[in-house]
């Protein structure tokens, strides 16, 4: 008996620390690609690339952590292929490594811009330490920035390139930041709150291309509507797509990401997916879900590790999310549909709100700006199956943290 992950991010350093905590001490191997040692991804769109940011990693465990734990930690290479009927995993440097449970964790990658121009010097995407660590370099000599995308990251990175004091662009086909996740109340906040930072928002404009300068570095970026926005520095933040390549090539199902079931296992069931690569049944939505965040990577990395050792039971870990712009700390419990019918409690002019999201008359997300007892309320109330209704919502004196203590135990 034997587990080997292929991934040392959130998700799979999740399962190998689960296995452990629940009792299991057969032999655990992490297969981490990069060569540092694993480390929290968040903090490098946020306080990694601020201005006076410390441009060090944050663990994601102590050094001493896998010996302690007896765990075999692989560091900088990657699986190259999977042979099911064998159970084995092939290394890119020839190893063959055996398993009984194999899990994916193996993340996403970005995805990059396909324009003329893309690859020039001062081009760059944001997802590993060492994206941040040449953006942190670059940010400290750059004038002129320009962000391709207005999704999570873009947005954090436009307002940490601000507070180095340089001129900063976005630009998104989008007519409103983050609109793919946020309700239209809280993206269309969002506008006039980054251009008080200073931040130059140019939407509903497409990228045409990247040109060079006299030097053959980036020098401006120009739209498909001929504007053009002269740059030292471009920041790519499209996306990402989810690393399902070797999954596929071994056989497995695919669609978004590797599909998995209630309880995470692929259509081999002894292998299972976590994380940003994993596409699971959500309970909360009705629809198949692949969510990016490190609230589902723990979470979904517990629960594999309880699959795992025959404690499994159905995925329904309440989602929640955060990101930090600049002095806007928005926190979000539950799964937000631009669809879903809303109600702002709070003050927007303060930069202190909460926006309701309901489904079917019901309470399903709240994403709160600079609230985070809100949000705390929030989390507990999505999570504990009582029915908030918008009329309850919109009664005199209600508050998510009244509605919280209110409430009566459900029946067992």
């Amino acid at each position: 008996m034997s587990v080997l992950i292929i991934g040392g991010g959130q998700a799979g350093l999740q399962v190998a620390d689960s296995l452990r905590s629940e009792g299991y001490s057969l032999p655990i191997t992490v297969v981490a690609d990069e060569a540092q040692l694993p480390y929290q991804r968040p903090p490098l769109s946020k306080d990694y690339l601020k201005s006076g940011g410390v441009p060090e990693p944050m663990p994601l465990r102590g050094p001493a952590f896998f010996a302690e734990h007896d765990i075999t930690l692989i560091q900088g290479f990657a699986a190259a292929s999977v042979d099911r009927a064998n159970r084995t995993v092939a290394l890119d440097d020839g190893r063959i490594l055996g398993y009984t449970y194999l899990v994916f964790a193996t993340g996403a990658s970005n995805r990059r811009l396909s324009c003329p121009g893309a690859s020039l010097p001062g081009v760059h995407g944001l997802r590993t330490l060492d994206d941040a660590r040449r953006l942190h370099e670059s940010l400290i000599r750059a004038t002129n920035v320009v962000v391709v995308g207005a999704g999570f990251i873009g947005m954090e990175f436009a307002a940490a390139a601000r507070s180095h004091g340089c001129r900063t662009t976005v630009l998104s086909p989008s007519d409103r930041p983050m609109a793919r996740t946020l309700s239209p109340d809280m993206a269309r906040w969002f506008i006039p709150a980054h251009e008080r930072l200073g931040v130059e928002l140019h939407l509903g404009q497409s990228l045409s291309h990247v040109e060079p300068d006299a030097r053959g570095k980036v020098g401006a970026v120009v739209s498909e509507s001929g504007q053009r926005h002269q740059a030292d520095l471009v920041v790519a933040g499209i996306g990402v797509t989810p690393n399902d390549q070797i999954a596929a090539e071994s056989g497995l199902d695919v669609q978004n990401g590797i599909l998995v079931d209630e309880q995470l296992r692929t259509s081999d069931p002894r292998i299972l997916a976590v994380g940003d690569c994993a596409n699971f049944p959500n309970p909360r939505g009705n629809c198949r879900s692949r969510i990016e965040s490190v609230q589902n990577a723990t979470d979904q990395g517990r629960h594999a590790a309880r699959t795992i050792l025959g404690l499994g039971s159905e995925y329904n870990a309440l989602p929640w999310f955060w990101s930090t712009q600049g002095p806007y700390r928005l926190q979000i419990a539950g799964l937000v549909d631009p669809r879903n019918d809303t109600l702002v409690l709070g003050d927007p002019l303060a930069s202190k709100f909460s926006v309701l999201g309901f489904r079917d008359n019901q309470l399903v997300a709240v994403e709160s700006m600079n609230r985070p007892a809100d949000h705390m309320a929030a989390r507990a109330l999505l999570g504990s199956g009582h029915r908030i209704t918008r009329e309850l919502a919109r009664s005199r004196g209600f508050s998510l943290k009244s509605a919280l203590r209110d409430l009566t135990p459900l029946p067992a």
